[in-house]
């Protein structure tokens, strides 16, 4: 009876351990798709940014000045 008892308790340490554990997973999972979010954001936004560069922008057919 004893063995069960120290089984269990020692059954419970673990599960405890391994809940905790669990948890600080998902609060980095959760972190990590705030911080995924705000990089695609700003992604998209450099690609506007690009996008507008290159339509306004007019490419001089002409040699470089150093030739």
């Amino acid at each position: 009876m004893e063995q069960t008892e120290s089984r269990l308790t020692a059954l419970e340490i673990k599960m405890t351990y391994l809940e905790d554990f669990v948890h600080q997973m998902q609060e980095v999972a959760v972190e990590n798709a705030r911080e995924i979010d705000a990089l695609k954001r700003k992604n998209q936004t450099l690609e506007a940014k690009i996008e507008e560069l290159l339509e306004n922008e007019e490419i001089p057919n002409r040699r470089p000045p150093h030739y």
